[in-house]
């Protein structure tokens, strides 16, 4: 009798014999499949690993520039390689046609707030030097000299030091690699090619360089000479920007006796500011500007053909435009069309103006201001600027970019300024006196304006809306931070020195002198301690009125 465990000993070898068989059987099949996988895999990533990748799309585009060079060296800004893989992929595809160098500079201090570098008050009487900005790191420029082209990405933001900064360190690399002979000013083309949705500042690369703006990629071919007036600027307004024009005598070479300088105002919606714009040409001439003939006005309809022939005479080529409303202003106020200032962007015969409001006039010579880049203006407060005498450099895209950016961006003022501080953000301090504010805070009663002062930005009452022998400004309590008796004075110097036909478009109206003597009433009933007043009045334009 055969025990059951007997039997299955002897089942359980036969199976573990017959699975032994079964796999000698099948093994040279496995090895063959497992072999021609294998080699299929192989053969997929041998043809992924030599398939051809695309150029980058700004390659193509600088290679015509640069005559098609056998190597194009490349260096990369704020370029990292585990954040910025598309930009590796893309130069590794160049292999043998770039060769690429990382730009190594400290970043800028995170902690380091924009007003710290526009600060709204410096020592401007110190001399040059004494006035500290904060250190914005630069990378060691002599290391980069025969760069081809610069490739960086810059972030997005406004008012952001680190984004500044990345521009400064692309537009100085341009400037180094593109200047091959610093005595004679010769340089050759060094193309800027910007990676991210933002692109770079309009302060520092202007849209008139753009050659392509195409997904994420901005290729720029910069003006280097414009360029390079950007980098002798100081990084921010905590050092004025006139000490950085004594660099050298290549800028002034460039820009003296060019005839594409002007001198530029406008009048828009009344003709209240005519008598004002005749004082303005006449002090620039009285000045003795080396461009006496370009003085360049811009008009709209509301100026009529009498107020065309004395402002003429006084000075001005007149160029009619279309007002510009203000989105942000209120209905009726007195900024309401002052977006029309925005026209004078669109003035490209000219390389820079020069743009004052009609509401200054010149004491001193301002010529030497041309040398400055675009936007270079005094302080207003804190980081901003007044739009009162600014230097800029007209251009038909910048006008354009800025119209499509009217209802987007808001002006805190309603205005034109509010609208400019936020479209440059980064611009150059010149100093006060260029564009010197009639305020005054203190209860000082002389509030003399220094001799040196270059222009005076008359702010409040106008000295033409007055009688010439007082600020009409002491008359309103809430005006007396605009009265000043020697501002006041400084105007009708410049008004005494014109022909007097020019003069009769600065006479009183009947409406005028019924404000005037209101509110001489009204500051005598109040007993103001200023005692204006109390003042005989001998201007000889009283009871000798215009029409209105």
């Amino acid at each position: 009798m055969v025990s059951v465990k007997s039997f299955s000993s002897r089942s359980h070898s036969r199976r573990k014999r017959f699975v032994i068989c079964i796999l000698l059987v099948s093994l040279p099949f496995l090895v063959f499949t497992v072999s021609e996988k294998h080699k299929r895999m192989n053969k997929t990533t041998v043809e992924v690993d030599h398939k051809p990748r695309p150029s980058p799309p700004w390659f193509d585009l600088i290679g015509k520039g640069l005559n098609n060079r056998k190597k194009v060296k490349v260096g990369l800004v704020n370029i990292d390689a585990r954040d910025d893989g598309d930009v590796y992929e893309e130069l590794e595809s160049l292999e043998g046609k770039v060769e690429s160098v990382f730009v190594d500079f400290d970043h800028v201090d995170g902690n380091l707030k924009w007003e710290e570098i526009f600060p709204e008050w410096i020592d401007e009487n110190g001399k040059w030097g004494e006035a500290k900005c904060p250190r914005i790191p630069m990378p060691k420029l002599e290391n980069f000299e025969d760069l081809n082209a610069v490739v960086a990405k810059v972030p997005c933001g406004v008012r952001d030091v680190f984004r500044l900064q990345v521009n400064l360190v692309v537009a100085n690399l341009a400037v180094r690699s593109g200047w091959l002979n610093k005595m004679e000013n010769h340089h050759r083309n060094v193309y800027v090619v910007f990676v991210g949705s933002c692109g770079p500042m309009e302060e520092i690369f202007r849209c008139d360089n753009l050659l392509k703006h195409e997904q994420q990629y901005w290729v720029y071919k910069p003006d280097l000479w414009t360029l390079k007036q950007k980098t002798l600027m100081p990084v921010g307004s905590c050092q004025i920007a006139s000490d950085y024009a004594k660099t050298g005598k290549e800028i002034w070479r460039n820009f003296l006796g060019v005839p594409k300088l002007a001198y530029v105002s406008i009048l828009h919606s009344s003709e209240a500011y005519v008598c004002g714009a005749i004082a303005l040409a006449q002090s620039i001439l009285q000045a003795n500007t080396n461009f006496p003939n370009n003085l360049l006005l811009l008009v709209d309809k509301s100026i009529g053909p009498e107020s065309i022939t004395g402002l003429k005479a006084a000075g001005w080529k007149i160029q009619r435009m279309k007002r510009i409303f203000s989105p942000f202003a209120k209905r009726g106020a007195y900024n309401q069309w002052n977006y029309s200032k925005l026209r004078m962007w669109q003035l490209t015969t000219y390389d820079k103006i020069i743009f004052i409001d009609s509401d200054l006039v010149l004491l001193n010579n301002l010529d030497h201001l041309f040398v400055y880049p675009q936007l270079s203006a005094a302080p207003n407060e804190k980081v901003l600027f007044n739009s009162g005498l600014m230097v800029i450099e007209p251009s038909q895209c910048i006008f354009q970019k800025m119209m499509n950016k009217t209802l987007e961006v808001r002006s805190y003022n309603g205005g034109d300024q509010g609208f400019l501080n936020e479209i440059f953000t980064w611009w150059h301090r010149l100093p006060a006196k260029v564009n010197q504010l009639k305020t005054f805070h203190s209860e000082d009663q002389k509030r003399e304006v220094p001799e040196d002062v270059y222009a005076i930005h008359y702010l409040g009452l106008k000295p033409w809306m007055c009688y010439r022998d007082y600020d009409c400004n002491w008359d309103m309590q809430n005006h007396h931070i605009f009265a000043s008796d020697s501002a006041h004075k400084r105007w009708w110097q410049v008004y005494d020195a014109m022909p007097e036909e020019l003069q009769s478009y600065c006479g009183l109206t009947q409406k005028m002198n019924e404000r005037i003597v209101k509110w001489r009433r009204i500051a005598g009933n109040s007993s103001l301690s200023d005692g204006h007043w109390k003042m005989k009045v001998e201007d000889p334009r009283k009871g000798n009125y215009h029409s209105d």
